[in-house]
């Protein structure tokens, strides 16, 4: 495997920590155990930023130095090289090495940058999809998408939020240790809330598998939720009505541009709480790390589902106590990403689907299988890609099947429980046929933005698009 072997340059993301605590550069200096000149040229990317530096940010602030590490932008970056790749900008010829100036110069400019890039991608589509339905005739109504402002969001947190941890700790403290969980949260509820927990067919939830009838003071469930289902949803229920004050305060922090994402933000958040009082931090990471991340032995420990545990995992992020970096991503057999947590790991398409050649279809035909796979994208990176089919019930009593999957960079592959087979070559990925690069890949779907179409109507080789170098 071959990694990145580049310096450290982060001055801008200095310089904007130092603003954010309100030091000035001789405090800071003092702080990083350097003198004020050098901190000086770390801030104008005159010197790079060495490991004792980086040691002295997490000792002294309590931050977690991946943020500074090159790695940490991936997302921004991929969203600005489709930016560049994209037909308007034929002729401006922006390469990789002017976005990654460009993000460690100004990271701020360029997550702007990625933004409203993503803004008028947004517009574009809403305009063309409305121009669709007016032509042909169908109702009103426009595309809206406040889905990626909200994933970025978590994102940007590393989808860790201690005043929920603390919450969560807290009130799984007040549950009696002697009882079952989903009994504990149950008395609770009606001890504190005055509620009681009932299950009901799909005639009375009407399609709903939670509500809480603040009327009846009840909490109803469908009946067709799964043990580790209920309980989440209990838990769920509790945090909102006990909690609901942090929840706001954090999603007033996100300050997003409209209610949609508010609202979609603080559903993750309550989620979020939810799965931290099934599984509490310490014990969580303790048993994580001495299993070496085996989730199906997680899962049994703390009677929680794959997916539940797959969430969770990508949540370790508490100084001191960090367990490995993961991404989630769940898609459904349409190819739809239904739920995604990046974390700076690893980026992801915007729009255009996914590859082909990542196998997480493999999980449908298999499905009582945990799929492990070794990726590795266009720039070089590889990692590991562990995933498995997994079901959410319906109304009726069927079933929707998606598959998860959980991965890390390959470099951690060592702490895992998982292993790709010594004979097996990595599986060359890419973000998205629009802007993958890749030659001779038989499973392209569509030829990358910015290459001219090269047809020769007498050949047919093993890729459906040919393209030239510009």
């Amino acid at each position: 495997m071959t990694e990145r072997q580049e310096k450290l340059f982060a001055g801008a993301r200095l310089r904007r920590l130092r603003k954010d605590i309100g030091q000035t550069q001789a405090q800071f200096a003092e702080a990083l155990g350097v003198s004020a000149s050098y901190l000086n040229l770390l801030e104008r990317n005159q010197r790079p930023v060495t490991a004792r530096v980086l040691l002295s940010l997490a000792q002294a602030f309590d931050i977690d130095v991946r943020a500074f590490a090159s790695e940490g932008d991936r997302q921004i970056l991929a969203d600005l090289d489709a930016l560049a790749r994209d037909p308007v900008l034929k002729g401006v010829d922006l390469d990789q090495r002017d976005l990654r100036d460009l993000v460690d110069a100004n990271p701020r400019a360029a997550d702007a940058l990625s933004r409203l890039y993503q803004a008028w991608r947004e517009a574009s589509t809403s305009a063309s999809d409305l121009a669709a339905q007016m032509a042909g005739g169908a109702g009103d109504g426009a595309v809206v998408s406040p889905l990626e402002e909200v994933r970025d969001a978590l994102d940007g947190r590393q989808n860790h939020f201690p005043d929920l941890e603390a919450v969560a700790e807290t009130l799984r403290a007040g549950l009696d240790p002697d009882m079952p969980l989903e009994l504990a949260l149950s008395q609770r509820l009606r001890t504190e809330h005055g509620a009681a927990v009932r299950l009901y067919d799909d005639e009375v939830m009407d399609g709903a598998l939670r509500r809480f009838d603040f009327h009846a003071r009840k909490l109803l469930l469908s009946e067709h939720l799964s043990a580790e289902g209920r309980v989440f949803h209990i838990a769920a229920t509790l945090g909102l009505l006990e909690a609901g004050d942090v929840l706001d305060e954090e999603a007033a922090r996100a300050n997003f541009s409209g209610d949609g994402a508010d609202q979609l933000y603080r559903a993750a958040l309550s989620n979020y709480l939810a799965a931290a009082i099934m599984m509490p931090y310490d014990a969580f990471y303790r048993l994580a790390e001495k299993t070496c991340y085996d989730i199906d032995a997680i899962a049994r420990r703390f009677q929680a589902s794959f997916e539940q545990v797959c969430h969770r995992l990508t949540t370790l992020n508490r100084p001191g106590s960090r367990g490995i970096p993961f991404f989630m991503i769940r898609v459904d057999q349409a190819g739809n990403v239904t739920k995604r947590f990046g974390g700076g790991v690893i980026p992801f398409a915007r729009s255009s689907g996914g590859c082909a050649r990542w196998r997480l279809h493999d999980a449908f035909r298999m499905p009582e299988r945990i799929h492990v796979n070794l990726i590795e994208l266009p720039d070089r990176m590889r990692f590991v890609s562990v995933a498995k089919a997994v079901t959410r019930p319906l109304p009726g009593g069927s079933v929707q099947m998606q598959t998860l999957a959980l991965g890390c960079e390959a470099k951690e592959a060592e702490r895992l429980v998982y292993r790709v087979p010594d004979f097996e070559a990595p599986l060359e990925v890419g973000l998205s046929c629009r802007l993958c690069e890749r030659r001779g890949c038989a499973e392209r779907a569509f030829p990358p933005l910015q290459r001219k179409l090269r047809l020769d109507p007498h050949v047919r080789g093993r890729a459906p698009f040919t393209f030239g170098e510009e």
